[in-house]
């Protein structure tokens, strides 16, 4: 039994086959409930999509092969592309047989709407197919439905009848097809582009000029019509080139020197040939060869025209005749160079001229009035030069001719001229009676004078300054005679004096008059110092040197406590007046020299005085406690503790212990306890060991209270 009636037959051999691949036809139908299979024949097998087939070929059903209708008229088409009047559809209601349906049997509402060409035109395709389309009928297709987007096309700003977009640079007209001439590729035969889409997308090139170099790529593959004759090409170098060329050479050079020496050795030709540098390969000519010349071949042509001994001189000729053009322009931009730089150093030499000539003016201006000076320090001159008015030179000078004042020798002119001037005004001068004295003078000539560079405080060289040459050899010797008549007991003159000139003085001048002067004036003073004999007290003539002297006066103070600790070996803490000795040096000393000076030399004395003190509660003298209680400020709170501990609470508490074992009066005991802790100071009262032995007291007395009150229960 043959099954041909539900698969069909192949074409060819007749064998019984369907193709059960899913193919584009199959998925571009998927949704169609109508669709018709296709039996693929063996040159869609091979070609697949370019396979030729005819344009009224149907895909047959399982049904067998369906019959043609030829009863139906003939369809003409003139132009372009048209529907068809109906298409066939296969009946899904019928279980029967599977009998092949003419299209005449089917509703055309039920009939699937196909676009046919009159060529090659698959079933599959879809889509606009030539022409475009009237806008007249846009959106008709929404009179079945509720027109929902046309409200919102129209409701967000589109206008029928134009393009989509901001500004409607959409298109309105759907892409047209352009049918190509032959069957080559796309671009064979020019441009494919239509009319519309010229119009929505422009471009820049022309199509005339797209042809032009289509015309002109393709004319490269073709054979020269002239039989190959080419023209000669003449290459030309210009003036500029040339010396572009040059000026890179030029700047080549520098670098390849170390390369000038190299020894080359050229066996390129014929025979061996020595070069001692590069550029004599680089500059080597193209020397024609005395070889003989070789036979020629068959295919080769005879040269119409071989002068090689010309062509080596014309090309000598043109390299000598660029060398001299390279040549030519070095030496004209040199020569320019030389222009611009002859005339940049005239411009400075004018320049160096002004300033000379301004000099030679300002020197000579200079010299005139040093002249005047001089003339009228003059003895028996009539209008002599005073301090003042030779102060007003100099402050000309400085202000008007500030170079030449620095540029001179400020020193001998004013050895020259102030240092007489300066003698005379300070010839009477007592520093002590009249310590201010010259001070505004000299501030003054301080600032005329004095070099700028800061100058160090030892090493001085007085040649080179003119304000301290002028303070050491005039003012100093003033100072020396003054301090060898002084007394340092009598410090309050000499200090007003040199706190007066302290900022005038310079600073080593200042230091020589303190380490060389007054220090040993003190030293010697001291030496001669007794503490027992000497009524003035020691740091009233030593303390006043302090904000000038400062660490200078180290050296004094060790035997200053060595003097106070001799005159302290048989003092008493009954007289107060050590403390009155001692206690301005408490800031002075350091704090551990201090320290160590007091529990050497004081606070064994207060020992003893603690240990002659006698607790009685009926009848206290307080005396010797006083004694110990007025040096807390003078001796550390550690020294006093350590004697109240060792000296006066043993007593304390045992007087304490003994008074509560004989039926005191806890009133009493309590006033007496009060009073002796009121005696000592917060700061003392605050240290652990006196809060112990307090509380050690308050424990005594509460266990009396408690053994008393136990005893009369």
């Amino acid at each position: 039994m043959s099954m041909s009636h539900l698969y069909g037959t192949d074409g060819d051999d007749g064998v019984e086959m369907e193709s059960f691949e899913v193919s584009d036809w199959d998925l571009q139908n998927e949704f169609n409930p109508h669709r018709q299979r296709h039996r693929q024949t063996k040159e869609e097998a091979t070609y697949g999509v370019w396979a030729e087939r005819d344009s009224d070929e149907e895909r047959p059903s399982f049904g067998g092969k369906r019959s043609r209708d030829y009863s139906a008229p003939v369809s003409f088409v003139s132009a372009g592309l048209r529907k068809a009047a109906a298409e066939e559809l296969s009946d899904e209601d019928s279980d029967d047989d599977e009998k092949p349906v003419k299209q005449e049997e089917i509703p055309k509402e039920f009939v699937p709407k196909k676009l046919k060409t009159g060529g090659n035109f698959k079933p599959s395709q879809k889509g606009f197919v030539g022409g475009s389309k009237s806008f007249v009928d846009f959106g008709s297709w929404e009179r079945h439905t509720k027109g929902i987007g046309q409200k919102l096309l129209q409701k967000m700003g589109y206008v029928p009848g134009r393009g989509l977009g901001k500004n409607a640079q959409g298109i309105i007209n759907p892409i047209e097809a352009k049918q190509r001439k032959g069957k080559g590729a796309v671009g064979a035969y020019g441009s494919e582009r239509t009319t519309q889409s010229l119009q929505d997308f422009p471009v820049v090139d022309s199509e005339e000029e797209t042809e032009e170099e289509f015309q002109k790529e393709l004319s490269q593959w073709r054979k020269d019509p002239n039989g190959g004759k080419k023209k000669p090409k003449y290459s030309y170098k210009t003036v500029e080139e040339l010396k572009a060329k040059g000026r890179i050479s030029k700047q080549l050079a520098a670098p390849q020197k170390e390369l000038s020496q190299v020894k080359v050795i050229d066996m390129t030709g014929r025979e061996q040939k020595v070069y001692y540098s590069y550029s004599q390969i680089s500059h080597k000519h193209n020397i024609p060869d005395d070889s003989p010349q070789q036979p020629l071949g068959k295919d080769s042509k005879p040269q119409g025209f071989a002068l090689p001994e010309l062509e080596h001189n014309l090309q000598l000729l043109i390299d000598i005749t660029e060398q001299e053009i390279i040549q030519s322009d070095r030496q004209l931009q040199y020569e320019r160079d030389m222009v611009v730089n002859l005339s940049h150093e005239i411009q400075k030499m004018a320049e160096v001229l002004s300033h000379e000539e301004k000099a030679i003016s300002n020197l000579s201006k200079v010299l005139d009035m040093v002249e005047e000076c001089e003339r009228r320090m003059q003895p028996g001159c009539e209008n002599p030069l005073t301090l003042d008015e030779c102060a007003k030179i100099f402050e000309t000078l400085q202000d008007k001719y500030y170079e030449e004042y620095r540029m001179s020798d400020r020193v001998d002119l004013a050895v020259a001229i102030v240092y007489p001037l300066m003698k005379e005004y300070f010839k009477n001068w007592d520093p002590l009676k009249d310590c201010t004295y010259g001070t505004e003078i000299i501030a003054k000539w301080k600032s005329l004078l004095e070099n700028d560079q800061l100058l160090s405080h030892s090493g001085q060289d007085l040649s080179t300054d003119a304000f301290h040459r002028l303070m050491w050899e005039i003012w100093m010797p003033y100072v020396r005679n003054i301090v060898a008549r002084w007394q340092p007991r009598n410090c309050g003159s000499m200090v007003d004096f040199l706190d007066s000139w302290v900022n005038v003085v310079p600073v080593w001048i200042l230091d020589n008059i303190l380490d060389q002067l007054i220090f040993p004036k003190l030293q010697k003073e001291v030496e001669s110092w007794n503490p027992l004999t000497d009524t003035v007290p020691i740091h009233s003539w030593i303390h006043p040197w302090l904000p000038l002297m400062q660490a200078r006066l180290e050296p004094l103070y060790s035997p200053i406590r060595n003097k106070l600790a001799n005159a302290l070996q048989k003092w008493h803490p009954s007289d107060s007046s050590a403390k009155l000795i001692l206690q301005p040096w408490k800031d002075v000393f350091t704090p551990g020299s201090w320290e160590a000076f007091m529990v050497k030399n004081i606070v064994p004395k207060l020992g003893m005085c603690l240990n002659e003190l006698i607790i009685n509660p009926h009848q206290q003298h307080m005396d010797a406690f006083y004694w110990v209680i007025d040096w807390e400020g003078m001796i550390s709170v550690s020294s006093l503790v350590g004697l109240l501990e060792k000296h006066f609470f043993p007593k304390w508490l045992q007087v304490l212990c003994s008074w509560l074992s004989n039926s005191p009066n806890y009133e009493e005991i309590t006033k007496w306890y009060l009073g002796w802790k009121s005696m000592f100071s917060d700061q003392v009262l605050a240290h652990p060991s006196i809060k112990d032995k307090f509380n050690e007291a308050l424990d005594i007395m509460n266990r009396a209270v408690s053994s008393s009150v136990g005893r009369w229960l």
